[in-house]
Order: C-alpha cells, then structure tokens, then sequence
C-alpha cells in the first residue's frame, strides 16, 4: 500500500519564522502488508490508503513539530498501529527550505517488533 507525494501544509521546523505559518511538505508512504490479509474483495480486509491520509492530517493537525524526523517517527508510529503492516517507509520533505534545493528531508524504515 502506497501514498504518492502528498503534499500539505504544516507547522515544521526550529526557526522563529516557522512557528507562525505552515510551509509545504510532500509525504511518501511505503507499507509492507502481511501476506494472506486479503481475504475478500471488501474495503475492511485491506489496509486503506485513505485511513493512512487521514491519520496523517490528524498528525499534522495536533500543532507545530520542531524537525521532520519527529514528523515521520509519528507518521510511522501510526502506520504501524495496524497489525497487518509489518514494515513502513516514511519519507518527509520540505520543499521550500533551500532555495537550490528541489527539497530536503529524511526518509526512515521502520518494523513491526511483535
């Protein structure tokens, strides 16, 4: 399961400047589901792409967050709620942060421990 350069408003980053407006942010997610957890054509056996949209709104919505990596540690934490996911890959970038640059950010696996 897949989120594709979603791109949202957030309130990112350690400067003054960052605290008082949201600035554009492109998300990735890569889930890595059990196998064997489809088990009918129906939306309650797959793990659902728009369930993980909004669950990173309602991240994003809980207020300001100093570094990106906390961003994709909690967007991780999330995806990782469900126990059909066994591996995430999170992948946060800012995009209007260095002006040479198309973007920058950090991308993190993370695993099912249990």
């Amino acid at each position: 399961v897949f989120v594709r350069d979603l791109e949202l408003g957030v309130k990112i980053g350690v400067h003054t400047f960052e605290r008082v407006t949201t600035q554009p942010v492109r998300i990735n997610v890569d889930l890595y589901v059990r196998e064997g957890t489809i088990g009918s054509d129906q939306l309650a056996d797959v793990v659902c792409y728009e369930d993980v949209v909004d669950g990173i709104k309602e991240i994003i919505g809980v207020g300001h967050v100093n570094l990106v990596e906390t961003l994709a540690e909690n967007i991780a934490q999330m995806c990782l709620l469900d126990p059909r996911v066994v591996k995430c890959r999170i992948r946060v970038e800012k995009l209007k942060v260095i002006v040479e640059a198309a973007s920058v950010g950090v991308e993190i696996e993370r695993y099912r421990t249990t």
